[in-house]
């Protein structure tokens, strides 16, 4: 347990670690030697998400080299959303840092994105945004990434050059409204990007490199892509329901008004089944998107 008679560091560092047992070690030496040069004071919180290797132990033997090590293993797998939400109730540094275990990340930089943070107030957060995509089946990940993010930046109205980059750091009070919105897999990521968008929080994204991971991957394309763009729909429906629901409420409404014009002419008084089906859709979803639009502005809190 952290000594309440310290004062709490600055920053707090959350680095989820799944099987990372080869290479942890190397990224906590990287991350350490880059914060000990930048004299801000830190601590590294190293969460081993019940791996099935020796990460538990490689963690271990660090926190004795390390004293700004604090380590929080989990009994049971989480995943890496659970993780960093974990990690960010649990942080004692007011800026919160995300990172991965797996070596892509330039890690090396998390002093220059916490010093945003420090010199200008206006930003609540700054990503590592990545110039180039080195993952597993990049020819099928790079096509749908742009897809969700164009999807998101339609539904955000703002410019997202990259929606789920793992390098971050926020102001934990403001994140912390927003935690309990986090899904326990790689969307968190796309998920806090998205929640402050929604909230005008200005976010500054800063270019970055991204390595080829070290170790196995643990995302699966179709299973995680097919829920980074319910996850995206969620958060939008969350926040701004009447962006998703009003659109299509609107064009089924004037396809259906302007079909029924048409039908007039062709058939006098007669209107078939699918005009009508057009007409009454639009109709119920724009009554549904109005509901859940006053639903949202009655809540309290986020």
């Amino acid at each position: 347990m952290p000594d309440p008679t310290v004062a709490p560091p600055t920053v707090t560092i959350v680095l989820p670690c799944y099987n990372e047992g080869e290479h942890v070690l190397l990224e906590i030496e990287r991350i350490t030697t880059a914060m000990v040069g930048s004299g801000l004071s830190y601590e590294l919180l190293c969460i081993d998400d019940a791996s099935t290797d020796n990460t538990l132990e490689v963690l271990q033997g660090a926190a004795q080299r390390y004293p700004n090590i604090r380590l929080m293993p989990f009994r049971r797998n989480g995943g890496s959303g659970t993780a960093r939400r974990i990690g960010t109730q649990q942080a004692r540094g007011e800026i919160v840092v995300w990172t991965d275990a797996d070596m892509t990340y330039e890690n090396e930089r998390i002093p220059e994105l916490v010093r945003v943070l420090l010199d200008d107030p206006t930003y609540d957060q700054v990503v590592g945004a990545r110039t180039t995509e080195e993952g597993t089946h990049k020819w099928l990940r790079v096509p749908a990434k742009w897809l969700i993010r164009k999807i998101a930046e339609r539904l955000t109205n703002q410019k997202i050059p990259d929606l789920n980059s793992g390098l971050r750091a926020f102001r934990r009070s403001v994140a912390l409204p927003y935690l309990r919105l986090l899904p326990a897999g790689f969307s968190c990521v796309t998920t806090i990007t998205i929640a402050f968008l929604s909230n005008q929080h200005d976010i500054l994204y800063v270019p970055t490199s991204y390595a080829k991971r070290a170790g196995t991957s643990k995302f699966h394309f179709v299973h995680d892509a097919y829920r980074y763009i319910l996850q995206v729909l969620r958060m939008v429906m969350y926040f701004d329901p009447l962006k998703v629901l009003m659109p299509a409420a609107l064009w089924l409404f004037v396809i259906g008004v302007v079909k029924g014009v048409v039908d007039m002419f062709l058939h006098p008084f007669y209107f078939p089944a699918n005009t009508v089906l057009l007409v009454v859709s639009g109709i119920m979803i724009g009554s549904l998107a109005l509901l859940a639009d006053l639903v949202v502005r009655s809540r309290d809190g986020v």
